[in-house]
């Protein structure tokens, strides 16, 4: 079990890789959580119980656990089943994060009864990552530890804030104001600057988890060719979709 306030006010990096990227391997993903570890955040977060073992093999830092799973009958892809969730527990992670959104889950499960069944399986850490307001308020009556911006930019109903390649500091406000101050909220999702992070916290997060701007060279590449030459094509060798730390 994790103490959370050790988190509090510092960072999380988020240690992941696209599938079909070079880089998406336990080896080479422990090895940058291992040089991203040297700076001191407060944690990780990774996905696939693979990569989880892998990185808790070289660092000592406690990890947020996520597994993406792709059902044909959900959209729903962080963590969306008991399988994916108690895999993530047996991986080692302190930290076991699932959408919590209200969109459908697969195979008819429902949050509720996946909190419960992590509950009784295990003492970690639960995080919801969420994508608006009322999520969050649902995921706070279900008893999540924390509860991140995460999703905001990534569902149907909230895809238009992600227009402006912004953090959703609006709702991190507005769930701040909400929330008392022992709610754990996390600020996660299109963070590039560490003044947007310092910014996150002086709004109301408990910590920020950064992502693509520290462990994603595609998508720090990506940002400068699409300024400095915009009319040069992507080097195919990967799924093409926005990255969701």
């Amino acid at each position: 079990m994790i103490e959370l306030e050790t988190l509090r006010g510092r960072l999380i990096v988020s240690v992941q890789a696209d599938e079909g990227l070079p880089m998406a391997s336990p080896e080479i993903l422990a090895a940058v959580a291992k040089t991203v570890a040297l700076e001191n955040p407060a944690a990780l977060r990774a996905s696939l119980p693979k990569n989880i073992r892998a990185i808790k093999a070289v660092v000592s830092l406690p990890v947020i656990g996520i597994y993406k799973q792709v059902y044909d009958d959900s959209p729903v892809f962080i963590t969306p089943t008991r399988k994916e969730a108690e895999a993530v527990v047996r991986s080692g992670a302190e930290i076991v994060a699932l959408d919590a959104t209200f969109r459908p889950r697969p195979r008819g499960e429902t949050l509720q009864n996946l909190v419960a069944f992590l509950r009784d399986i295990s003492d970690c850490s639960l995080m919801a990552d969420i994508s608006t307001f009322a999520e969050g308020m649902r995921a706070a009556e279900y008893g999540f530890d924390l509860i991140g911006t995460t999703l905001s930019g990534y569902t149907d109903e909230t895809r238009e804030r992600a227009r402006s390649e912004e953090p959703d500091f609006d709702l991190l406000e507005h769930l701040a104001h909400e929330f008392p101050s022992s709610t754990h909220l996390i600020a996660e999702g299109r963070i590039w600057t560490p003044e947007q992070a310092v910014h996150a916290v002086e709004l109301g997060a408990f910590a920020v988890v950064v992502g693509s701007a520290i462990t994603r060279p595609n998508l720090i590449t990506r940002r400068f060719v699409s300024l400095l030459h915009p009319g040069v094509e992507r080097t195919p060798g990967c799924k093409k979709k926005q990255a969701v730390d």
